[in-house]
């Protein structure tokens, strides 16, 4: 029996979810460098805001359009970060990934998620909730020469 696709898939079942985000930083007031993290009530974890590709969208833009609608920020998208890819529900997901400086905006909670923090590398390190999520964002001070 095929597995139910996942909400707002556009695929069959053989066919691999594609999805984009970011590893969104700002600078702090310390000079420093904070880290955006969302929290996703229905899976209770802590990630990089990311989500599905819309229809004729491209992985650029849906990697602005889910900082703005995970973060409520507008973000310029710097270094591209190695793609992300594994087995979520059943189904082959690939998930392209950039650094990005959020430039402005306001987090108001939502249904997918209700908490965004700011948080130095170090801290952000210690609460991602996936390994893989504390790789990328390693890659990311690295690439952009702030660890």
């Amino acid at each position: 029996m095929a597995q139910r696709a996942e909400a707002g898939a556009d695929c069959r079942d053989d066919e691999v979810v594609r999805a984009a985000g970011c590893v969104l930083w700002r600078r702090a007031a310390d000079g420093g460098v904070e880290v955006a993290l969302v929290h996703r009530p229905r899976w209770d974890d802590w990630s990089h805001p990311k989500g599905k590709l819309h229809p004729g969208e491209t992985p650029a833009d849906a990697a602005r359009r889910e900082v703005r609608e995970e973060t409520g920020m507008e973000c310029v998208l710097g270094t591209s970060l190695r793609a992300a890819q594994y087995e979520a529900r059943g189904r082959r997901k690939e998930v392209s990934y950039w650094a990005a400086e959020a430039t402005d905006g306001a987090f108001v909670p939502n249904g997918e998620v209700d908490e965004l923090r700011w948080l130095p590398p170090d801290e952000a390190r210690a609460q991602l909730s996936h390994p893989g999520n504390r790789a990328l964002l390693d890659e990311a001070l690295t690439a952009l020469q702030l660890s």
